[in-house]
């Protein structure tokens, strides 16, 4: 499959957070109307196709078997005791193959619950802290301060995005012991929320997966949480660096593949940023847009493969897909920590990024959409694929799925503003399923790859959750890496019971995000 970049030239909508407008001519109106019923009468055909046929089936199978009399049942059980060898036989192979499924199907992997750490409130940062903060720092030339004021207000981030104290300090104080402070409030404030959320107790803890991109100590972070909350002596630890925003769903399927094996255990993924001694204080502007983006945060998640989870559990994963372009130089440099020419550290962005970020998307949804699409659209697919390729039928215009039939809730890292309106015309979402993401931008930053889960709590603060709805996440990543996971529901999530960084404030979003054009670098 592959994104959709199509548009009608005929009907254009201008969309914001408050307000549609919409403009076309009636008879093309009319038009779309008649076409989207008749798809959804196609896509209801399709996906009920197999009952539609059983039933009628299993009715004339009904009569049938209603029209034997007693001396017919008497010549089929003499003729099985007749045939005794072949039935014992058969009956052996098939409890044997139905074993061996049973054994050797993939465990499922439930997620009991999660928890996205809230900074104190001390630590918030307004624009004007920001950039007063960032002219006193005495690092940056005026073009560059302004340069960073313009980038600031065109990002659709809010006023109370959080940013350590080691860094909004007269003169700011970076080090290895702050970074490690930091590191251990965000980790220790998700882990302990999900633990109690869950009643999980550390010992049970059989896995753990850390993933940090730019902070990697010694001890690292990963023996930082066993050491703190005493884990037990055989736990699997493993410590993801250097592995970007897409790092947090990198866990998520390893901690996945990891469950395939070891039985009844949990499994605790940590996933976090470390802003302390990543931020970037010299005057390449590729550097500087990190500085106005990443922000604090970070999420703590348990995951079990006991069946006995499953009625506690919020989510079930049903599928990881994992893209890698990294063979590719341009990918692979699009996002590249290295020095500028004055020996000062950052993590450069290239131009490149948005049309690297576009094929590593193509190129994962292309997997993934034969997983997760209904029938009744691969059938159209592959028909304008055949049609085209095969049968030379070049006014037959390629058929673009539609994904809104693959999940009901979408949750796109929040990078930045401009990838996420590029993935809404792209994808052909509407403002409503971009707003957990545009809303998590908003209101705590760009936090790396904790980002998803700030996203999937929005989500659940506004009561959207139902059983068996199914959540797409969508995360990009340096190296360059785009990797998707998918849940589905297993309860209805009850905003009143919930604890979740949204829930003091939910009611005052969503909030308008204007949009604004962007600045030349």
């Amino acid at each position: 499959m592959k994104a959709k970049t199509i548009t009608n030239p005929e009907i254009q909508v201008s969309t914001t957070m408050t307000t549609t407008t919409t403009t076309a001519t009636l008879p093309n109106f009319k038009s779309s109307i008649n076409l989207h019923h008749v798809k959804l009468g196609y896509h209801y055909l399709i996906s009920n196709a197999l009952f539609l046929v059983f039933i009628p089936l299993l009715g004339l199978a009904s009569a049938h078997l209603s029209s034997f009399s007693a001396h017919d049942l008497s010549l089929l059980f003499d003729l099985l005791r007749r045939n005794l060898l072949p039935v014992v036989v058969c009956s052996f192979l098939f409890v044997l193959l139905a074993t061996l499924h049973f054994l050797t199907r993939p465990r499922n992997v439930y997620l009991v619950d999660f928890a996205c750490y809230k900074p104190h409130p001390n630590l918030i940062t307004s624009h004007e802290m920001f950039m007063d903060r960032t002219s006193r720092a005495g690092s940056f030339s005026k073009e560059n301060i302004e340069f960073q004021r313009k980038i600031l207000e065109r990002a659709g981030m809010g006023r109370e995005t959080y940013v350590p104290k080691s860094v909004t300090k007269v003169p700011p104080e970076p080090s290895i012991a702050a970074a490690r402070a930091e590191a251990e409030e965000v980790m220790y404030g998700a882990i302990d929320e999900v633990l109690e959320k869950t009643g999980v107790k550390p010992k049970q803890i059989g896995i753990l997966v850390v993933n940090c991109s730019l902070f990697n100590p010694t001890p690292s972070l990963s023996s930082m949480i066993v050491n703190h909350y005493k884990l037990r002596g055989n736990i699997l630890s493993y410590n993801l660096g250097g592995m970007g925003c897409s790092a947090g769903l990198i866990s998520i399927d390893l901690a996945k593949d990891l469950l395939q094996v070891y039985r009844n255990t949990y499994v605790l993924v940590v996933s976090t940023e470390n802003m302390t001694l990543n931020w970037y204080w010299g005057n390449d502007r590729s550097m500087l847009i990190t500085n106005c983006l990443f922000r604090m945060g970070g999420a703590a998640i348990i995951l079990s493969n006991r069946w006995r989870d499953r009625r506690r559990s919020k989510y079930q994963l049903l599928h990881t897909v994992r893209t890698h372009k990294g063979a590719d130089d341009k990918s692979y440099r699009c996002v590249l920590q290295q020095e500028d020419e004055n020996n000062k550290v950052g993590v450069a962005l290239s131009k490149d990024l948005m049309a690297v970020a576009g094929e590593a998307l193509k190129a994962n949804i292309t997997t993934l959409g034969p997983l997760v699409l209904p029938m009744s659209e691969q059938l159209l697919f592959f028909a304008t694929l055949v049609a085209r390729k095969v049968f030379k039928m070049t006014n037959v215009k390629p058929y673009i799925p539609d994904f809104k039939l693959a999940a009901k809730h979408f949750c796109i890292h929040a990078g930045g503003k401009a990838v996420l309106d590029e993935l809404e015309t792209n994808l052909e979402l509407t403002p409503w399923h971009l707003e957990p993401s545009r809303m998590t931008l908003y209101r705590f930053g760009n936090t790396s790859s904790s980002s998803l889960w700030y996203e999937l709590a929005y989500a659940e603060a506004k009561g959207r959750i139902r059983k068996g709805d199914r959540t797409w996440m969508i995360g990009f990543g340096s190296g360059f890496k785009c990797n998707s996971v998918v849940w589905r529901a297993l309860r209805s999530v009850n905003p009143a019971r919930e604890k979740n960084p949204w829930m003091d404030e939910i009611e005052n979003f969503p909030v308008h995000v204007p949009k604004i054009a962007p600045i030349a670098s």
